[in-house]
């Protein structure tokens, strides 16, 4: 497939909510499998329809150690949360920079596959924690716009552990 350009902060379409997915013919698969050559290009854990400009609630996420497993979430819903995780968080579209960000260890998310098919997912720790990050970008919001505080370059550099931020 191909990659596209990724859209960073400042560019309008990244503050703009996302539309739900009707249509799972080819253009959708094309542009999954685009945003999955993106991210990986890029090498992040993580990406939103928006963030390459489209304007479609979907996200690719894979949190695995190889980057072989991706998770494809079309029309994602968190439908559970349950406890708190504390810790940095970066962004393709936010280069550059990171921030304390608290979010839940532990959620249940509701979406479709390419087959417009509804399952239910259950994450926790890092995974939990892409998919919300991610979930935001449809919702026209940035972790900056949800963190705690941003990290100083020392702090990015010396890579400081989850829930270990004070």
């Amino acid at each position: 497939m191909a990659t596209r350009i990724i859209r960073v902060m400042g560019d309008p379409v990244l503050n703009k909510k996302a539309k739900t997915v009707t249509n799972f013919g080819e253009k959708t698969v094309e542009l999954i499998e685009d945003m999955l050559d993106t991210m990986y290009e890029a090498q992040g854990v993580g990406l939103a329809a928006p963030q390459v400009g489209i304007l479609k609630r979907i996200v690719v996420i894979d949190v695995s150690e190889e980057q072989d497993d991706p998770i494809i979430l079309i029309n994602p819903e968190i439908i559970e949360t349950s406890g708190e995780q504390r810790g940095g968080e970066g962004c393709l579209s936010v280069p550059g920079r990171q921030a304390v960000v608290t979010r839940p260890r532990h959620v249940t998310v509701q979406f479709q596959n390419r087959n417009g098919e509804t399952i239910q997912r259950e994450a926790e720790g890092f995974e939990a924690r892409a998919i919300c990050h991610e979930i935001d970008h449809l919702d026209g919001r940035l972790y900056l716009d949800v963190m705690e505080r941003e990290l100083t370059a020392e702090e990015i550099q010396s890579h400081i552990p989850e829930d270990d931020l004070e």
